[in-house]
């Protein structure tokens, strides 16, 4: 018995020991990953790159007031600088920020050749824009790395004006405009300190009333109005730059929602002869658009394939160009159009950005008035192209009011709904070629419930 328990105590003893060796070794402790929290406060500086066309609007004694659109378009690009401050609000993270920009490139072409006092000789008119800047403010609403913003303030650019005169002469002007600037974006984290962004800008560069033109005695009125879309790239100076985007968002399935935008187009137009020397200038019909949208997606690791379709109600017009030494007012409507795309893009995290083209295909409505008899004729056609654009779309939030399952989106479309001749009673032919640039932004409904990232 006295050997048992000795035993026994010897066993307690070196169960003790082995119990007091194993507390004397911590375990190991685990801290939880630190997830970064976005915040778009600091200086940043980048480049951009886009394309626009411009509504230069010219009312003309010579042609007997005859108001025409000179509509330059082309390419651009440049840089930028800004620095933003993120603050709380009953709204969500709100982002303050100035930014300033330079581009240079070219707005040109778009003029018009149109008859002369009489019929006798033909004008010809053209205007560019080869450079311009902006200083702006921004207010946006941010939702963890992606900003939605809305932006103004002061615009400048140089702009070339040129009038020919057959048999008289030509005149130029080559001057410093300025005026102001308004428009919208959504800028994306690409993880570190990069960022992305779309962005639309509607610059006024003001009015000139009773402009005289050399010394002939002539006057002219002036309006200056440009549509510029544009993609640029950021990098944030002291930003988040450990900040790495969280796992795809699972894009796959059906979806439906609403949009609402801005439309402004470069339609040229011929009046006159067939096959003869007649007029050529631009309707530019502008207004808002609005419509819905269907589509489908699928996805293979980030990359995101989809078709969508939409229509779309538009308030787009031009009734301002009056041609033929002032006798022929255009009422040019551009009433509804829709589109058929694919989309391909390549989700960052929770945002997607894309590329999208297709089939467009859309109502417009052109009415002819002679000024001098009050006679009028019009034409209604339905007509089809092809479209291509670019976006970006992401997690919608909204005080709470709108759960995981909704998506905002920032698109431009470039419409192509080819040309249209139509014939007059008096022989003569009205063609017109209808090109649209498409501004707009949406809300989606994803019937998957995607998978989104929470800030």
């Amino acid at each position: 018995m006295k050997r048992i328990l000795l035993a026994s105590a010897a066993l307690i003893g070196t169960a003790v020991s082995a119990q007091a060796a194993d507390l004397a070794v911590k375990a190991p402790y685990y801290k939880a990953p630190v997830v970064a929290v976005y915040n778009w406060s600091g200086f940043y500086f980048g480049v951009n790159a886009g394309g626009g066309v411009g509504r230069d609007r010219i009312t003309h004694s010579y042609t007997n007031n005859d108001s025409i659109y000179r509509s330059p378009q082309g390419a651009f690009g440049g840089a930028q600088i800004g620095w933003n401050w993120q603050t709380d609000s009953l709204l969500g993270p709100i982002v303050y920020g100035l930014e300033a920009d330079f581009q240079g490139g070219g707005l040109t072409g778009g003029g018009a050749n149109v008859a002369g006092p009489a019929g006798l000789n033909t004008v010809q008119y053209s205007s560019s824009m080869d450079w311009f800047g902006t200083v702006r403010g921004r207010v946006g609403l941010a939702t963890g790395p992606v900003l939605s913003y809305f932006t103004g303030g002061f615009a400048y650019a140089n702009v070339k004006s040129t009038i020919t005169e057959a048999g008289v002469g030509t005149f130029t002007q080559d001057r410093t405009a300025t005026g102001w600037t308004i428009g919208s974006g959504v800028e994306a984290a690409l993880g570190g300190n990069w960022t992305g962004k779309i962005e639309y800008l509607y610059l006024n560069l003001g009015n000139r009333y009773g402009e005289a033109i050399g010394a002939t005695g002539q006057l002219a009125n002036t309006e200056l109005r440009d549509n510029l879309f544009r993609v640029g790239l950021n990098y944030r100076i002291g930003g988040n730059s450990v900040y790495t985007p969280v796992a795809a968002a699972n894009w796959t399935g059906w979806y439906i929602g609403g949009n609402v935008g801005s439309g402004t187009g470069r339609d040229r137009t011929y009046l006159g002869p067939v096959g003869g020397a007649g007029e050529q200038f631009s309707l530019n019909p502008d207004g808002i658009n609005g419509g819905g949208q269907i589509g489908y997606n699928w996805q293979a690791a980030n990359w995101v394939y989809g078709l969508e379709a939409d229509i779309q109600a538009s308030s787009q017009r031009d009734q301002k160009t009056v041609v033929g030494v002032g006798t022929v007012a255009y009422d040019h409507k551009l009433p509804w159009f829709g589109t058929v795309r694919g989309r391909l893009g390549y989700s960052v995290g929770s945002t997607l950005f894309y590329a999208t083209g297709g089939y467009a295909y859309g109502g417009v409505k052109t009415a002819l008035t002679d000024l001098t008899t009050g006679g009028s004729v019009s034409f209604s056609n339905t007509q089809s192209g092809w479209t291509a654009g670019a976006g970006i779309e992401t997690p919608f939030k909204l005080l709470g009011l709108f759960g995981p399952n909704w998506t905002s989106k920032t698109e431009y479309l470039y419409v192509d709904l080819g040309r249209k001749t139509d014939v007059l009673p008096s022989g003569n032919i009205t063609s017109t070629g209808v090109t649209e640039h498409i501004f707009r932004t949406g809300l989606n409904y994803h019937f998957n419930t995607p998978v989104v990232a929470k800030y």
